[in-house]
């Protein structure tokens, strides 16, 4: 009991050590005052009505949505297929080359950033969005594969032999059976995938070249302190959105699990 207590002391620390710094944004964003300090001078929503005014600002963010909807969806086609295999079939070299894949997760992100910028030049390719999306795929592909990978886990294979018997193909089993089973993880992978896009700054830094994404045009305004209550409130809305995005991909995830351990029962 007294270990169970202690476990929960340290857990509710740590996790106020990380995320009450995070609380101070939203509520210095409706600061009334340019410096950021208590007293609070006073509260107004002023800085939230400037940021739709700010035409710079709106085409990083339509920067970010192209290149978090086009990563979404080139990570989650191949993490879907891999994860397929992954949990299928053995193959020599699956251990390796799941490992391969899982890379991203454990090389620092500025290693990887200098590493694709230097290729993507010797391969003619110049910083921009395009360079950006290649490298957010394979920055989010090992968070499809692990999310995909759940969801055919607990994945009946009879099912797809049934419908072999019954004359089916590939694809036609593919299309009516398991797609609709494993939908779920699909959604869930297409909205972390997106999240961790969206939200990305060392590799768009890198390779967005004079097409800034959100992450880098923040980065951009807070250098100036005449900016930062703007950013402030930016922030707090990309906040409220991440938080909201991966709450919903949770609920599609144990959706997913869900559906398959009920389909198999």
């Amino acid at each position: 009991m007294k270990r169970f207590n202690a476990l929960t002391i340290y857990a509710v620390a740590y996790l106020a050590f990380l995320y009450l710094p995070v609380l101070f944004l939203p509520l210095f964003s409706f600061n009334d005052g340019t410096i950021v300090a208590f007293p609070i001078k006073g509260w107004t929503l002023e800085w939230y009505r400037q940021l739709g005014g700010q035409e710079t600002l709106i085409q990083a963010l339509l920067n970010s949505l192209l290149v978090g909807m086009v990563t979404a969806l080139m990570a989650t086609s191949m993490g879907l297929f891999a994860a397929r295999a992954y949990v299928r079939y053995r193959f020599r070299g699956k251990e390796a080359s799941e490992a391969l894949v899982m890379l991203p997760l454990v090389i620092p992100g500025i290693i990887v950033a200098s590493s694709m910028l230097v290729l993507f030049i010797s391969m003619g390719l110049k910083p921009s969005l395009t360079a950006v999306m290649l490298g957010h795929t394979f920055l989010a592909l090992p968070f499809s594969v692990s999310i995909l990978k759940s969801a055919f886990d607990d994945f009946d294979v009879s099912f797809e032999e049934a419908s072999y018997d019954l004359g089916c193909g590939v694809v036609e089993t593919f299309r009516r059976v398991t797609l609709p089973i494993v939908a779920p993880g699909i959604v869930a992978s297409f909205l972390v995938t997106f999240t961790v896009s969206f939200d990305e700054f060392v590799l768009a830094f890198f390779l967005s070249g004079n097409q800034p994404t959100l992450p880098v045009y923040i980065w951009s305004q807070i250098r100036f302190p005449a900016k930062l209550p703007n950013t402030l409130a930016l922030g707090s809305l990309l906040l409220l959105a991440s938080v909201l995005l991966l709450v919903v991909a949770e609920y599609f995830r144990s959706r997913s699990t869900r559906s398959a351990r009920s389909t198999a029962s």
